[in-house]
């Protein structure tokens, strides 16, 4: 019988107890019988010993083996980083000779692994060498591992994933060059959102090991596409850098440091950081010329949003009251105008006038400064009332100097339904409003107002009309503020639900929205955000034509993009690109920045080959460093369990011996005929011992 092993069995006939009391109680019988020195014990114990052995039942077990492969892991570094200098031809070199080398050791399979860093939308993960190899290995027994040799340049970004995985050798080999150095530009703290009109620190440090500790070195610094001041920061020191946040939205802030001494790539010498800017609480200054009964809508709409603080005013004395007692004297507390005009003014987001005429409480040189504070970027909603076409009119004052439209003197009170001009439905103020007119000759489903004050001169946008196409609500931009002008006060109309209502909650949130410069209702922008590889960009206009947009790539390509209208004021396009980091986008009027794939990529963060991330692994398993450039691919051998792995130009791979067992013979160690007959034969030849 040809077989791989031999091994015996025991299948007792009997209990083993029942077997082991018997074995006992014959070797006490026996070793009286020594003791005595009686005649045919040693045949008796022959015989109790066949006896015994014949009840334990031996079995012979023949086994045929067939050997299994062991598995060794080739995991080989593609990641951008490995595109620096000779590392890829390195490794093209070391995987060729590798796979040559391999294929004449008998007895072993290779698994070879690429790990690449994804590109686009996966580039904040960097180089995941070590999950690769544990993938590779999930369905190889421990006991079939040979070892796992990775080609890289050591900036593996998941090398505890390799801690514990198998206690077979791991092999490194390095691409890069010893003492490598290169400066980076690193963001150590970079806050994601930041008040409007605050600022906040940032703080980066210029790593650069072959620049002495605080030499200075120059950062240039970019806001929104606008080149800002050079700073001067030293050198492998922390510096913190005050940021300002003017606009809500994200302010894209661009950061790069001129080269070093010692380069390996530049692209680590610039980095990206977005702050969304939110406002606080928006203080918003109502002042209402009268009490009347549209005055509580402002009131409620305001109040109703919890991201306003509101400061309200109304002044109560009538008309046609007159008494002669002073106006100052009229208020139960005194009409704070110095701090709420002069000294606070600036503090306040809004300032709404609700149908207010010049009644002696604010001098000209207090409308003076809201003037100036709209030219300066305050913003200003006037909600004018029938005294605006009055000689009491706000008109007549200096901040008629900002306001869109001149009064005629005329006061129209006719029922007219407000429609949406061709110009407003593609101002995000007023378009797609529920219920609104979607061209010059569908009527708008909402109620209609009854009261409108004739207007002419007019300067900015009118987005909605009334009575004979006469402006209605008026958007303008005035020096770096803005104006809204509403030449009506019976908007509560649509809030008491009159003739089915209309969306007032809408458009007076818009408006005053727009007013604070909500960067989702400009009229006048350009914007992209990136979906993976694709751009999607988006003009807002209030023109009739859409220019296309030239995309400039961060490697400094351009391309040029079409837009197609897809509504009024809006046009839309999408590029795909293959490269990640910042793109620019400009259409001669408005420009545009959009980050695609990580800001700042994990796989550029250090660029410098080392062996401090995998050589504390290598060598707790056995396994080795190998630097290519010097040492050049090593040789291989199959090395026993145990034994050293590797060795000056050579490393080893474990030889296992695994094998699944293909066959199994059973045969009887003690026939039952043959233990009869031994058992019979040793009690006859004891018998006739003793009968001598």
């Amino acid at each position: 019988m040809i077989a791989d092993s031999f091994s015996v069995s025991f299948a007792p006939l009997v209990p083993w107890a029942l077997v082991i009391g018997l074995g006992v109680l014959a070797l006490l019988v026996l070793a009286l019988g020594w003791i005595r020195r009686a005649n045919g014990i040693v045949w008796r114990t022959a015989a109790l010993a066949v006896l015994t052995l014949a009840l334990s039942n031996p079995t012979l077990i023949a086994e045929r083996r067939e050997p299994r492969e062991d598995v060794v892991v080739v995991a080989v570094d593609r990641t951008t980083s490995q595109s620096i200098g000779e590392r890829a031809d390195r490794t093209d070199a070391a995987v060729s000779a590798l796979e040559e080398r391999l294929s004449r050791l008998p007895g072993l399979r290779v698994k070879q692994v690429t790990v690449q860093d994804g590109g686009i939308g996966e580039t904040t993960e960097g180089t995941r060498l070590g999950t690769a190899v544990r993938e590779a290995l999930s369905d190889v027994p421990e006991g079939r591992v040979a070892g796992v040799i990775a080609v890289t340049d050591g900036q593996v970004h998941d090398a505890e994933r390799l801690n514990g995985l198998t206690d077979a050798p791991l092999h490194v080999l390095l691409t890069g060059e010893q003492g490598e150095q290169d400066r980076r530009l690193r963001v150590v703290q970079a806050p994601s959102f930041g008040m409007v009109g605050k600022t906040v620190t940032l703080t980066v440090e210029v790593v650069d090991p072959a620049t002495p500790q605080g030499e200075q070195v120059t950062l240039q610094l970019s806001i929104d596409g606008e080149a800002g001041p050079d700073l001067p920061i030293p050198a492998n020191t922390r510096h913190e850098i005050e940021l300002p946040i003017d606009h809500a939205g994200q302010t894209v802030v661009e950061l790069s440091v001129e080269p070093g001494p010692a380069e390996l790539t530049l692209e680590n010498n610039r980095a990206v950081v977005g702050v969304g800017g939110v406002r606080d609480r928006l203080r918003v200054l109502l002042v209402s010329g009268a009490p009347h009964a549209g005055e509580r809508t402002w009131r409620d709409i305001l109040k109703s949003d919890p991201s306003v603080d509101l400061v309200h005013f109304t002044i109560l004395r009538p008309p046609e009251k007159q008494d002669g007692t002073p106006i100052r004297e009229l208020s139960l507390i005194a009409f704070p105008f110095r701090e709420l005009f002069e000294l606070k003014l600036n503090e306040f987001d809004l300032i709404i006038f609700d149908r207010y005429r010049r009644r002696g409480v604010l001098p000209r040189l207090y409308l003076k400064n809201i003037a100036d504070y709209v030219r300066d970027g305050g913003a200003l909603l006037e909600a004018s009332g029938p005294t605006f076409a009055g000689r009491l009119s706000l008109a007549r004052t200096p901040l008629g100097e900002v306001l869109p439209v001149n009064p005629t003197g005329g006061v129209i009170e006719q029922g007219f339904k407000p429609r949406v001009t061709d110009i407003g439905q593609r101002h995000p103020v007023t378009s797609a409003l529920a219920g609104a007119n979607s061209g010059p000759t569908t009527e708008p489903i909402w109620g209609r107002w009854f009261r409108q004050i004739d207007g002419q001169g007019l300067n900015g946008n009118a987005v909605m009309s009334g009575v004979d196409g006469r402006p209605l609500l008026v958007l303008d931009r005035v020096g770096e503020g803005r104006v809204a002008h509403l030449l009506s006060d019976q908007i509560w109309l649509w809030s008491r639900g009159f003739e089915g209502g209309g969306p007032q909650a809408e458009v007076l949130r818009r408006t005053a929205h727009w007013l604070m410069e909500e960067p989702d209702l400009e009229e006048d922008d350009l914007r992209a955000i990136s979906s993976g590889r694709t751009i999607e960009i988006e003009r807002r206009t209030l023109g009739d034509t859409v220019p296309p947009v030239r995309v400039t790539g961060p490697d400094g390509s351009e391309v040029t993009v079409d837009l197609e209208v897809t509504q009024p004021g809006r046009a839309r396009g999408t590029l795909e690109v293959e490269r990640p980091g910042l793109y620019r986008l400009s259409d001669g009027e408005q420009d545009a920045l959009v980050a695609v794939g990580a800001l700042n990529p994990v796989e550029f963060a250090d660029v410098a080959t080392t062996d401090a991330r995998l050589g504390p692994l290598a060598e707790a398993s056995g396994g080795s460093v190998t630097w290519i450039s010097e040492a050049g691919t090593p040789s291989l051998r199959r090395v026993s369990p145990g034994r050293t792995a590797s060795g000056r130009g050579w490393i080893g791979l474990r030889e296992n011996g695994d094998y699944v067992v293909a066959g199994v013979t059973l045969m009887p160690a003690l026939p039952a005929a043959l233990g009869l007959a031994l058992v019979l034969g040793t009690l006859v030849l004891a018998w006739r011992r003793e009968g001598d």
